[in-house]
């Protein structure tokens, strides 16, 4: 694969795994977690048994596929069968696979579910499982699922837990799946090589988002652009418009087939289509080396999406751009993702222009409240020094 060299994440990562240990793994969106738990996991494959040997549960069908890919690279000529479970697509032929012998499962927690209600897929043989992008697989919503899978685990089993973001409730809900794991964060704190994003978000008070958004997109770029709403209609509304305006676009969203969402990653992949518009479902597992360029168009709802988002671009040592539109009624949920991220961005007016820290903002025809804040100039979050 022409990889000669570890990143940070697979320096730290890979020899407590080799060892046996369990782990949560912490790094930054972009700095090869799949290879850092890839490895690893294939070393303690035993090919002469064709029995199901690890899971790997992801929150989203397209970074099953993503994960699915690298893990068939690093198996190629080894005799170790990967198969991919997820929904959207037919129930037999995945159930095929589990029949003919696969010992590498990657698949969603709902799909994954449906094979052991149905008796298509036994867990007692696993021996390594990965939790990726654990933030969200152990969130309220996944937690459920997740935690009838682990149920029918073997409870010596290696597991591990990564992700981009690990909040505090991540390691106290870990203690109960996890026995004393090493715990690895590469990035202890914003001085500390990351990716190196430039962000900026535009003050849009006096004119509507769409105007700005078209100007942007006006502009000649290198690499591509991703640009994030909030709702599925939403994004479909955006689609139509810009479509019908010319911009050569297409739109990443829940309610597409399993078919045309792939039909889309796979333009979109292949640079095909300069433009994508995309909820969520594309805040994690789109590793797509040419986006150069990220547009929060709407804003996400956590901090921890924020990050997500934005680390679609300036992935595996590349520069990106993360532009966020804020628009008046965004204010307190922005203020809210600042505080979480800890830092304040800068913000500059559609034209163009700084807008100075030196006071409280305030929309025009607001008042100004107690515990506005400012903002302190800054230039690029996370980036090299």
């Amino acid at each position: 694969m022409e990889i000669d060299t570890p990143t940070e994440i697979q320096e730290l990562s890979i020899p407590p795994l080799l060892e046996g240990k369990d782990v949560i793994g912490q790094a930054f969106t972009g700095s090869g977690k799949t290879l850092a738990f890839g490895l690893p996991l294939m070393e303690r494959i035993d090919v002469n048994n064709k029995w199901l040997q690890a899971l790997v549960l992801v929150p989203t069908r397209e970074l099953a596929q993503q994960v699915g890919g690298v893990l068939e690279k690093l198996s190629k000529g080894s005799g170790i069968r990967t198969t991919l479970i997820f929904g959207g697509r037919a129930f037999g032929p995945q159930q095929d696979e589990i029949y003919r012998g696969a010992q590498v499962v990657v698949g969603t927690p709902g799909r994954v579910l449906d094979h052991l209600n149905r008796g298509t897929m036994r867990l007692d043989g696993i021996t390594y499982l990965i939790l990726d992008e654990a933030d969200e697989m152990l969130d309220r919503g996944f937690a459920p699922d997740v935690e009838r899978i682990l149920s029918q685990t073997n409870t010596d089993r290696q597991t591990a837990l990564f992700s981009a973001t690990t909040p505090e409730w991540v390691h106290k809900v870990s203690n109960k799946y996890l026995k004393n794991p090493t715990v690895i964060e590469t990035k202890s704190d914003e001085d500390e090589a990351g990716p190196d994003i430039d962000h900026v978000v535009y003050e849009v008070w006096r004119e509507d988002k769409l105007n700005v958004l078209v100007r942007l997109l006006d502009e000649k770029v290198e690499g591509t652009t991703l640009v994030f709403g909030r709702t599925k209609h939403g994004v479909k509304n955006l689609g139509d418009k810009l479509e019908r305006m010319g911009y050569p676009v297409d739109v990443l969203q829940g309610n597409l087939s399993q078919g045309q969402r792939d039909r889309v990653l796979e333009k979109f992949r292949a640079g095909q289509t300069p433009i994508l518009l995309a909820t969520n479902v594309a805040a994690r597992g789109l590793d797509v080396l040419h986006i150069t360029r990220v547009i929060n168009f709407e804003l996400p709802e956590t901090h921890e999406l924020f990050t997500h988002r934005v680390g679609r671009t300036g992935r595996m040592g590349r520069s990106g751009r993360a532009i966020t539109l804020l628009g008046p009624a965004d204010l307190p949920k922005w203020r809210e993702i600042e505080r979480g991220l800890g830092r304040v961005l800068p913000r500059i007016t559609p034209e163009g222009e700084e807008i100075k820290p030196t006071a409280p903002r305030t929309v025009p025809g607001q008042r100004k409240r107690a515990g506005s804040f400012g903002v302190r100039r800054r230039t690029t979050v996370g980036a090299r020094r």
